[in-house]
Order: structure tokens, then sequence, then C-alpha cells
């Protein structure tokens, strides 16, 4: 038993040691790795967060333009009722003073 253990490898042994610092570099390639996983996975969805953004600014954007086209069209409605209105009340007014001349007359 003793001749296994002193034939064991010792904590200075350069084998060791290499076989230490494969295991290191490994796990530091591997961290890095991940990290960059990760970079790549935030980086994406920032992008999807930013697409997302442009397509609620745009979409009210155009929410805004059908507003004020509504608006417009409204106006233009009110505009045309009170022509309209007008043009009555002065038909009404012609019939009205037509009647009183033929009675005068």
């Amino acid at each position: 038993m003793l001749g296994r253990f002193q034939a064991r490898s010792t904590a200075d042994d350069p084998a060791v040691v290499a076989r230490r610092a494969e295991r290191q570099a490994v796990a530091e390639a591997r961290n890095v790795r991940l990290a960059e996983r990760e970079a790549e996975r935030a980086a994406q969805a920032a992008l999807r967060l930013a697409e997302d953004a442009e397509m609620r600014a745009e979409q009210a954007r155009q929410d805004e333009a059908a507003a004020a086209e509504a608006t417009q069209r409204a106006a233009e409605a009110a505009l045309a009722a009170e022509t309209r209105i007008a043009d009555q009340k002065a038909a009404r007014d012609a019939r009205y003073a037509a009647r009183k001349a033929r009675q005068r007359g």
C-alpha cells in the first residue's frame, strides 16, 4: 500500500500541473462560450423589444392619422349639414316672403 501511495502523483508533478491547467483552460473556454451565448440572447431580446416598440409607434401613428381623418370628415359633414340647414332656411324664408307678397298684392 505504501508503494501505491508513493507512486501517486504529487501536486508538484508536471503531469498533474498540465492536466489541471488543461482542465482550467477548458472550463474558461466553456465560460466564454456561455457568456457569448448569453450576450447573443440579450442582443436578440433587445432587438425584439426595439422592433416591438417600432411596431407600436407605427400603429400609434396610423391610429393618429385615422383619427385626424375621421375628425376632418366629421368637420366636413358638420359644415355640409350647416350649409344644408342654411339653404333650407333661406328657401323657407323665400317661400314665406313670396306668400306674403301674394297676399298683399
